[in-house]
C-alpha cells in the first residue's frame, strides 16, 4: 500500500473551472529562495460558462473552484493513480511582503474553530460533523511532521517569520441562529445528488457578519493565529455579493454564476480569518463537481460518508491557504493569483485502497483523499510542485547553538538556529540521540541528552542527510 510522499510533473492545461468573469491578478515582488521564474500555459474547457484562471476576486481568496465532469478533451476526468490536467496557474508563488499565520509570533500555532450554522429546517448528520471534526483532530495532532500536505507550508515564511506546521481544533460551536432574508438570488433547479436543489442564498456580507457575531459573543482571538470555518448545510446557496448583478460568483448551479466551492477571506480591520464552506455538490445534473469524480471514475469516500470526504478536500486547501495568504493581497501566490493550493486543485497524485474508498493520507492514523499543495522548492527543482507531504530541498545545516557547553548529565535546553529543519527526524550530539521540538524551519529546541565528557558534534539530520560539520556544532561536556 503506498503512503509515502509523491512528486509528480506539472501539466500545463486547466481544469474546468465555472467561474466569474472577474480576476485580480497578483503583482509579483520577491520569490522564494533560490526558485528561478517560471511560467505556464492554460487552456479552458469548452462549455460557454468556464472561465479559466479564476482564483481570487477582491477580497475573496483561494477559491476553491468546481471542475468539469467533462468525458473527453482537456477537462476530461483522469485515471486513477494520475492528476487531471493541473491547476492552470503560472508559478512559483511569490511572496507580496504580508503576514503569515502558524509563526513564532501569531501564536506558535493556527487555531481552527469549526462553526456549523445549522438553524430550525437545516441540519447536519451526525456522521458530517464527526468526520470532519475528526480530521480537523487528527491534523493537529499530526502537527510538526512531514506526512500530510500541511507541512509542505514549512517553507514559506512572511514578516512574521517562517510557518509552522502546528495546528489546534478548537471548540467545536454549533449554531442555530436563524438565517436572514435571502441576501442573494436563490438559483433553482437540481444541484444535488439526489436532485434536490436549494431553498435559500447567503451573501458573503451575511455569512461573514454571522462569524463576526459568534466570535464576539464567545470572546474569541482576532489575529493571525486563529482561522474561523463557517460550515453551510444542504440546500444552502452562497454567493459572493447581494443581489444577482452582473458577474456575480456562487457555488454551483445551472446558471454562469456557477463558481467555487470554498473559499477564504479576512474581515476589514478586525482582522478575523475565515474560510466559507458551503455543502459539497457532487454527481449532479449540472456539469460541474466539487468531488474527487475531477479525477477518478467516482468519488472516493475512504471513511464511508461521501459528502464529509468530499468536503475535507476543499477544506485542507482553504486552510493551507488562508495560512499562506491570510489577509488576500500581501502573502504567497503567482503571478496570476494562483495561491497554494489553487495551483494543485484536483491533484491528488497516487492513492492507495480499494475503489470507492481510495485515500491519499494518512493522518494520525486515519485515511483521507485530499488534493496535494504546491512548494516552490518542489517546482524549481524540475519536478511537479504538488506534493503530498513535505519533501527537504536540502540537508540541514547548522549555524549558531544558543550554548556550546554543559554537564555530563545532561539535561538543558538549547536552541539550534540553522536551515531546512523542517522535517527534521533526528538530532544527535556524537551519537547519542537528542530529544527536540521544531520550533519552525530555521529554529530547534533541544534537550541535551547525557554524554561522557569531551566534546562531540552536533548532528541534525532529515531525509537528503547529516548536516555537515562546522565549528559551530561543537559541544563540550564536562
Amino acid at each position: 500500500m503506498f503512503e509515502s510522499i509523491v512528486r509528480h510533473r506539472r501539466r500545463t492545461a486547466t481544469v474546468g473551472v465555472a467561474a466569474a468573469s472577474l480576476l485580480v491578478a497578483g503583482i509579483a515582488t520577491s520569490f522564494a529562495p533560490g526558485i528561478a521564474s517560471a511560467s505556464g500555459t492554460s487552456s479552458s474547457c469548452s462549455s460557454s460558462n468556464v472561465k479559466p484562471g479564476v482564483t481570487r476576486v477582491g477580497k475573496f481568496g483561494g477559491i476553491s473552484r468546481a471542475a468539469s465532469k467533462g468525458s473527453s478533451g482537456p477537462c476530461a476526468n483522469g485515471t486513477i493513480g494520475k492528476d487531471p490536467n493541473g491547476g492552470g496557474g503560472t508559478p512559483p508563488l511569490l511572496f507580496h511582503g504580508g503576514k503569515m499565520m502558524s509563526t513564532r509570533s501569531t501564536g506558535d500555532k493556527v487555531s481552527i474553530t469549526p462553526i456549523y450554522w445549522a438553524p430550525s429546517g437545516y441540519s447536519f448528520t451526525a456522521s458530517y460533523k464527526s468526520l470532519i471534526n475528526r480530521y480537523l483532530a487528527d491534523a493537529a495532532a499530526d502537527s510538526d511532521k512531514a506526512t500530510n500536505v500541511f507541512s509542505t507550508l514549512w517553507e514559506y515564511y512572511g514578516s512574521t517569520g517562517y510557518i509552522n506546521y502546528r495546528m489546534q481544533r478548537w471548540a467545536i460551536i454549533n449554531d442555530t441562529q436563524p438565517y436572514p432574508a435571502a441576501g442573494c438570488t436563490t438559483n433553482t433547479g437540481p444541484v444535488y445528488s439526489d436532485n434536490s436543489g436549494y431553498s435559500t442564498c447567503l451573501d458573503d456580507d451575511q455569512v461573514s457578519a454571522e462569524i463576526d457575531r459568534v466570535v464576539a459573543a464567545r470572546g474569541l482571538p482576532r489575529d493571525n493565529g486563529h482561522m474561523y470555518v463557517m460550515f453551510l448545510p444542504k440546500h444552502v446557496e452562497s454567493c459572493f455579493y447581494p443581489g444577482n448583478p452582473v458577474g456575480q460568483a456562487c457555488t454551483l448551479n445551472a446558471s454562469p454564476s456557477a463558481t467555487y466551492c470554498a473559499y477564504h477571506s479576512m474581515m476589514g480591520d478586525n482582522k478575523t480569518v475565515y474560510a466559507n464552506m458551503p455543502f459539497p455538490v457532487y454527481s449532479s445534473v449540472i456539469p460541474f463537481t466539487c468531488g474527487s469524480e475531477a479525477s477518478f471514475p467516482t468519488n472516493e469516500a475512504p471513511n464511508g460518508d461521501t459528502d464529509a470526504d468530499v468536503e475535507i478536500s476543499p477544506l485542507s486547501h482553504e486552510i493551507a491557504e488562508a495560512i499562506t495568504d491570510p489577509d488576500v493581497s500581501a502573502g504567497w501566490y503567482d503571478s496570476s493569483g494562483y495561491e497554494n493550493g489553487d495551483e494543485c486543485a484536483y491533484a491528488y497524485g497516487a492513492a492507495s485502497g480499494t475503489a470507492g474508498a481510495l485515500y491519499n493520507q494518512t493522518i494520525n492514523g486515519h485515511h483521507y483523499l485530499t488534493q496535494e499543495e504546491f512548494s516552490n522548492y518542489d517546482f524549481g527543482a524540475g519536478r511537479g510542485g504538488c506534493l503530498q507531504g513535505y519533501y527537504p530541498n536540502a540537508k540541514p545545516t547548522i549555524h549558531s547553538m544558543s550554548s556550546h557547553a554543559g554537564s555530563t548529565a545532561g539535561g538543558a535546553t538549547i536552541t539550534i538556529i540553522g536551515t531546512t529543519y523542517g522535517g527534521t527526524d533526528s538530532v544527535k550530539f556524537g551519537t547519542v540521540p537528542a530529544t527536540f521540538t521544531l520550533i519552525d524551519p530555521t529554529h530547534l529546541k533541544v534537550t541535551v541528552p547525557a554524554h561522557a565528557a569531551g566534546q562531540v558534534d552536533v548532528i541534525v539530520h532529515n531525509a537528503q542527510g547529516d548536516s555537515a560539520v562546522v565549528g559551530v556544532d561543537h559541544y563540550k561536556y564536562s
